[in-house]
């Protein structure tokens, strides 16, 4: 029986290659590629001429059966564009699908655009918290953003550049001003790694519009922000401050030292609870931070 092979290609600069994936990849029976055009440009480089496969993530699941096929008769290896099959790229499936019918799965280490950006981030690299990709939506951002902001581990994400600005205005507002590290074409003729603070970083990218890939470093929450208070608890507790007569803005200042929320984002809440409870009230209700109109006068 074959071995599935999870081969790591360069991320950019072809001298990343190992001599053990040149060798592996020659050797194999079949290459399974997310894009065939990326690989063969590659294999081309290197004069390997092993068959390639079409391997990627609209086809995965037909191509299982034709790839266990392969296997059945001899090593098959598995890349993606670049970097680590399987991270972010089609693998799991297939992985997944040669151990249960009895194939050896091996590993050809190399390029990795996360661990790349988080060893020179000059963050913490003893612990870290893999997103993924960032979600597309802003709202559906923020949440993921929210669930991992009292992890103290440093936090490593991929964002597309087109939408660097937006998460990095999410980030700002969801995990606060932290430090971070955003690394763009790693490995590349103009790769450029950034460190700063998330508003530092944020305005150099105002001026100047990213490009290429990118990878986010974010350093992770300390003792005191892991210990935050969760949505519900901030809701109310800035609710009950502006019932008391505090203004939105002073008990969003209040909240936010408090609770390990950022004072935006707590503002955002207290602007949002204060036009559902003004929206819900009766005609004549005043707001607890509306001031009061003078009395009538008989001449009114």
């Amino acid at each position: 029986m074959g071995t599935l092979f999870l081969v790591a290609t360069p991320i950019g600069n072809l001298e990343d290659v190992s001599a053990r994936a040149l060798r592996v990849l020659r050797e194999a029976s079949l290459v399974a590629a997310e894009d065939t055009r990326e690989t063969r440009k590659l294999l081309s480089h290197f004069d390997l001429h092993t068959p390639l496969m079409a391997y990627h993530e609209h086809n995965k699941l037909t191509r299982l059966e034709a790839v266990l096929a392969a296997l059945a008769r001899a090593d098959v290896a598995l890349v993606s564009d670049a970097g680590t099959p399987g991270l972010n790229d089609p693998g799991y499936e297939l992985v997944r699908a040669a151990l249960a019918a009895g194939h050896t799965v091996s590993p050809v280490p190399g390029p990795s655009a996360p661990i790349a950006a988080l060893v020179a981030s000059g963050l913490p690299t003893d612990r870290f918290f893999y997103m993924g990709y960032l979600q597309r939506r802003a709202a559906a951002r923020r949440t993921q953003l929210a669930a991992v902001a009292a992890i103290e581990a440093t936090l490593v994400a991929l964002e597309a550049p087109h939408r660097l600005l937006p998460a990095l205005g999410d980030i700002c507002d969801v995990l606060g001003d932290r430090q971070m590290a955003v690394a763009r074409e790693l490995t590349k003729l103009h790769e450029e790694i950034l460190r700063g603070r998330v508003s530092e970083i944020q305005a150099h990218f105002e001026r100047q519009a990213p490009r290429g890939e990118v990878t986010l470093v974010i350093a992770g929450a300390s003792p005191a922000a892991a210990a935050a208070w969760d949505e519900s608890r901030v809701r109310k507790e800035v609710q009950g401050r502006m019932d008391a007569g505090e203004t939105a803005a002073r008990a969003a200042a209040e909240v936010a030292q408090e609770s390990g929320w950022t004072r935006r984002a707590v503002y955002r809440l207290a602007t949002t609870e204060a036009g559902r409870v003004q929206a819900n009230a009766p005609p004549g209700h005043r707001r607890a931070d509306e001031p009061r109109r003078p009395a009538a006068t008989e001449r009114d």
